[in-house]
């Protein structure tokens, strides 16, 4: 006689024939490798000392990182920064007769980096910032006083070059391939560092989609995932548009069951009222490492909380730029903390939504406990081993695990739940098999 049983949550439980035993009862841990919590190392803009010097550091201590990368400056690029909508002639025309306002700002906005004269990004830079902080008078000022100085011939051409970028990388897509063998994972910055709150949207969709399909023609879907609208834009009209393109953004990933906690918010990140909890925090020249070994502290506390850390410049190049052995200091402490998983930006949102949308369905077989693990999610992208904790009978010392043609033993241990195994499995790829060895 065998006991079948289908759950639709997280967690399942098999019950014998007796009633009395709890074998097979298995859960899916909130993290993997059943830790209490998990962190990400994140950086923005690919700047060349992140990958020269930051890069090998990681490698040394088998930690990997997430780098947000403008596509568009990488050597051997294909898609470059442009302006998509009418000869910019016109518009600065316009300009002389017609006053910016919300239904002219954002194709103002966008040309603006691509007039062909230095110093105009800089009014693309700042109104997009009003845009981002509730001031869209001020912005469209800024509109107004720009396209005046260029009437006016106020400002230098551009030599050598169509637009102005922030940025230069001195890496091409080969290093880059290289790093990503090693576990790194390399995700959207866009192409060329826009203010996306004040684009419209056939320019935003240009460096959301370009960047993406760069990434993808060089290293593959797997890198894809993930994106960050530069900036750490929170404008709902510019996080909407990366959705659309990405599944998970650093801005915003939108889950029922996670809570966001952004950079820019003062909020305690103690809710135990989420499944998740985000929390993003940014080291910046002036934060001091007891401050961010308390961060740490803070995540291995709780049994929720994913700590995202944002770093921009390495050793004198790049935006608030921190040293490679200050933060090797600071990453060895973070490998200190073995209650935490450090994992890629994309790899928590992965796992977090395979657990969240697995079933499980059991058997038992004779003396075998059968699992299957499955979700309904594109497999394309969710495919990180989750971890499974399941109980076995007292007498299963060591226990063998078969999913497919991947075979392992487990030694089984004593936890609350009475003798249990921890292993790795991956949904959607067949019956899960556990035996005593």
């Amino acid at each position: 006689m065998k006991n079948v049983y289908l759950l639709p949550a997280l967690f399942m439980f098999i019950v014998s024939c007796s009633g009395t035993s709890e074998k097979g009862k298995t859960e899916i841990t909130k993290f993997q490798y059943d830790k209490k919590g998990a962190v990400s190392l994140t950086y923005d803009d690919g700047t060349v000392n992140q990958f020269r010097n930051a890069v090998p550091m990681m490698d040394e201590l088998g930690v990997p990182g997430t780098f947000f990368i403008n596509t568009g400056t990488i050597k051997g690029s294909v898609y470059k920064g442009t302006f998509v909508g009418r000869p910019v002639k016109e518009i600065i025309k316009e300009t002389a007769t017609v006053k910016t306002d919300s239904t002219n700002f954002f194709e103002r906005a966008s040309a603006a980096a691509f007039l062909g004269l230095k110093g105009t990004l800089a009014y693309h830079s700042n109104a997009g910032s009003r845009i981002d902080g509730g001031k869209p008078d001020r912005a469209y000022q800024l509109m107004d006083e720009l396209y005046a100085k260029v009437r006016k011939g106020e400002f230098k051409p551009l030599k050598g070059v169509a637009y102005e970028i922030l940025d230069t990388v001195d890496a091409s897509w080969d290093e880059i391939r290289n790093y990503a063998a090693k576990g790194h994972e390399f995700s959207s910055h866009m192409v060329t560092h826009p203010r996306l709150a004040a684009l419209d949207e056939a320019n935003a969709m240009y460096e959301l989609q370009k960047s993406r399909e760069e990434i993808l023609n060089q290293l593959g879907k797997k890198h894809t995932f993930s994106g960050e609208i530069p900036y750490g834009t929170e404008n709902k009209r510019a996080v909407d548009y990366g959705l659309t393109v990405y599944p998970a953004l650093r801005n915003g990933i939108r889950e029922s069951f996670l809570k966001e906690i952004h950079r820019s918010s003062r909020e305690n990140p103690g809710s135990p009222e989420s499944e998740y909890v985000q929390w993003q925090r940014g080291a910046v020249r002036k934060t001091s490492m007891p401050l961010m070994k308390s961060w740490v502290d803070t995540a291995a506390v709780y049994n929720n909380m994913w700590l995202v850390l944002v770093f921009h410049g390495v050793d004198g190049i790049g935006w608030e730029s921190l040293t490679t052995q200050y933060l090797k200091e600071y990453f060895q402490y973070i490998k200190s903390k073995d209650e935490l998983w450090v994992a890629t930006f994309g790899d928590v949102v992965r796992y977090m939504c395979e657990r969240m949308n697995s079933t499980v369905q059991a058997e038992i077989q004779g003396k075998d406990i059968i699992l299957n693990l499955s979700n309904a999610l594109d497999t394309s992208l969710y495919n990180i081993p989750v971890t499974l904790k399941t109980s076995v009978p007292g007498s299963w010392k060591e226990v063998s695990i078969t999913q497919g043609n991947n075979s392992t033993t487990v030694t089984a241990s004593k936890s609350d739940d009475g003798n249990v195994v921890v292993y790795q499995a991956v949904p959607n790829k067949g019956d899960i098999v556990l035996s005593k060895n």
